[in-house]
């Protein structure tokens, strides 16, 4: 069989690519090497003999298939190297150079026949890994429910040990089946593309692994670097990614922020990593209220949403919507953010706390202990122990003063924008120490010749 013969239905694929190439192009035309019986060096310049003999194998392969031929000046080559010419066609938020030429040069061939005997026998080697790890999974489960159908008087333990054995088996079920795709391409690929299902454990693991990896890392260097802990809790571990969002625009954790951005509510993009549905209570706190009288600072409660259902398939949960809506989550409304003249930056806490059981909280009682006056002196660390909720996410912001603050308070009825702190000076207690050391000591007239090698000292008149 010739080798032309072999090439024509990666041809046919290529030639249906390149007439649907609009579509991806977006008008742009989407330069494409054609597959050929020859290979040609990465340094090899691009000159006109070159494209003139790709047009030549393209006639050929198109009299193959009884296809009109296209001129030589219709058909180019991207250089290799070249990333101009690559971000003409293809976003570099798509991945790595290699990824984008290799999507750019394969056009709407399905990911799982890409014409690459490497990626091929590789992906045969996975299916029978997935194989293996598929029947594993299937002899645990069939374990699991004999033990289920089991009497716990069988076993030494009774219900205690049947049930822990129970869970071990469980857990290594899910393991198996992230085990078993974990190293799947196509599923790299979705994920890697943002589309993939996070109802499966695979999903929920990458996800888990990519936020662990920087964004973990970030949130505890806050938590620690804005003394978090203690301030506010004995201590805390965050394990669910928690990204604030104002406006549109991505805050990073502890970023300074205007009065005017703030104003409204924002948006929380929240995921979790484990299955199952549960509810969670939302609770934005300012720890640095000036209190004059006390000399020190309070905490005010800046709003409170409860009852909310949240699992892996959501990722995010608009406030504004909330703090508008009249169902049953808002307890306490949305109250700007701000910091009077002369006071130093505000630290505002977003707290994500999980229902303990899944347990709704009475929605009545919080509006009447966090409601008005309610707000001030508020404690996370009560609020947890009292409702039985355990804090999962963390972020936060901060705030100061700026020009735009005294309108925001005017527009929303707060009191206190004329006031203006200063630092008061502190004075040392200590007694006034006389001149020391081996220049004091010789400042009389018996040392007048040495005068002008000292330095001249405070207190001192010559």
């Amino acid at each position: 069989m010739s080798t032309q013969q072999v090439a024509r239905p990666i041809v046919r694929s290529l030639r249906q690519a390149t007439n649907n190439s609009s579509l991806i192009c977006q008008s742009l035309s989407l330069p494409i090497r054609q597959f050929s019986s020859t290979s040609r060096r990465s340094d090899e310049p691009t000159t006109t003999n070159n494209v003139d003999s790709e047009a030549a194998k393209l006639a050929a392969d198109a009299a193959l298939l009884g296809q009109k031929p296209k001129l030589a000046s219709e058909t180019t080559v991207v250089a290799q190297g070249s990333e101009q010419e690559l971000a003409k066609f293809l976003a570099p938020g798509l991945g790595s150079r290699r990824r984008r030429a290799a999507m750019a040069t394969t056009g709407n061939i399905p990911f799982e026949l890409l014409p690459y005997q490497c990626f091929q026998e590789a992906r045969k080697v996975l299916a029978q890994d997935r194989e293996e790890k598929i029947a594993k999974i299937v002899a645990e489960t069939n374990r699991i429910k004999q033990i289920e159908a089991t009497d716990p008087k069988v076993y030494r333990g009774g219900e205690e040990y049947k049930q822990k054995r129970l869970e071990s088996l469980r857990k290594h079920v899910e393991e198996l089946k992230i085990m078993a795709d974990i190293n799947d391409p196509s599923v790299k690929r979705r994920f890697e593309d943002g589309m993939g299902d996070m109802t499966k454990p695979i999903y929920r693991y990458l996800a888990e692994r990519k936020w662990r990896s920087m964004d973990y890392k970030i949130i505890t260097q806050r938590i620690n670097q804005f003394h978090i802990v203690p301030d506010l809790l004995p201590k805390f571990d965050p394990t669910m990614d928690v990204k604030l969002v104002f406006r549109g625009s991505k805050i990073s954790p502890g970023e300074i922020l205007p009065s005017l951005t703030t104003e409204a509510p924002p948006t929380l993009r929240m995921q979790v990593f484990d299955k199952g549905e549960r509810l969670f209570s939302i609770v934005v706190l300012d720890s640095d209220v000036p209190d004059p009288k006390k000399d020190t600072f309070q905490r005010r409660l800046h709003f409170m949403a409860t009852n909310i259902p949240w699992d892996p398939s959501k990722n995010s949960l608009n406030l504004a919507r909330v703090n508008t809506s009249k169902d049953s989550s808002l307890a306490v409304p949305w109250l700007p953010p701000f910091a009077q003249s002369g006071s130093p930056y505000h630290r505002l806490s977003i707290f994500v706390l999980q229902h303990k059981d899944n347990k709704p909280l009475d929605l009545a009682e919080l509006k009447k202990l966090y409601n008005d006056k309610g707000r001030e002196r508020f404690s996370v660390k009560s609020f947890r122990d009292k409702f039985d909720v355990e804090p999962v996410g963390f972020t936060l912001f901060r705030s100061v003063w700026d020009e735009h603050t005294a309108a925001v308070m005017e527009r929303h009825n707060i009191p206190g924008a004329d006031i203006q702190f200063k630092q008061q000076r502190v004075y040392s207690l200590k007694p006034p120490r006389k001149a020391r050391g081996w220049e004091a000591k010789r400042q009389g007239a018996k040392y007048k010749h040495l005068w002008k090698y000292t330095k001249r000292i405070k207190g001192f008149k010559y």
